[in-house]
């Protein structure tokens, strides 16, 4: 277990240092949508829900800038901007490797997703919790605001999205947006 946490922690901290993006297709070749759980289905939110989520953007609402959120530690550009001509995109992810710890709070999500604007700018449309496979031993996976946690091949994680500043019509905890697309990235970004 301390092996796999310690690999995903040095895989993240070497992405950063190096300034190389663990890519969508450097992961896998073959990575496509269908590699991700399928996306959970959007119920009504419970009282309990909604004030987790009330938290998260209380907590998030200042990283709506990019440069506040690096300077706050999610800085380790994760992957470049992700998208999938069916199921939509996710943009790019940031994490906070000191959050990548095997446990799940929502009022710290281990990454930060942007999506690339016309202008040049990058707008924060959602967070992503990630535990790494090895390093959940529950015998259920991980659950926040009332959805358990998908598995992800790809990456080795557990993970759970929450578009908690942008619509999604695939549903708050979807995996995939089709209203977040790549095409505004910098093409020396991708």
């Amino acid at each position: 277990m301390r092996i796999a946490v310690g690999l995903l922690a040095a895989t993240v901290l070497l992405a950063g240092w190096r300034d190389e993006r663990i890519t969508w297709d450097a992961m896998n070749d073959k990575a496509d949508a269908a590699s991700w759980t399928a996306s959970r289905s959007d119920d009504t939110p419970s009282a309990e829900v909604d004030k987790e989520i009330a938290a998260l953007r209380r907590v998030t609402a200042r990283f709506r800038s990019l440069e506040t959120a690096k300077a706050a530690g999610w800085s380790t550009e994760i992957t470049g901007c992700m998208s999938d001509p069916k199921a939509g995109g996710m943009g790019y992810h940031f994490g906070n490797p000191k959050l990548i710890d095997g446990s799940v709070r929502v009022e710290e999500p281990e990454l930060l997703l942007y999506a690339p604007e016309k202008d040049g700018g990058m707008r924060l449309t959602a967070v992503e919790y990630i535990v790494p496979l090895g390093a959940w031993t529950a015998p259920r996976p991980p659950r926040l605001f009332d959805h358990d946690f998908a598995v992800n091949s790809t990456f080795g994680v557990w993970a759970l999205h929450a578009w908690a500043w942008d619509s999604n019509p695939g549903g708050m905890f979807a995996d995939w947006n089709p209203r977040v697309s790549c095409d505004n990235a910098p093409r020396s970004r991708l």
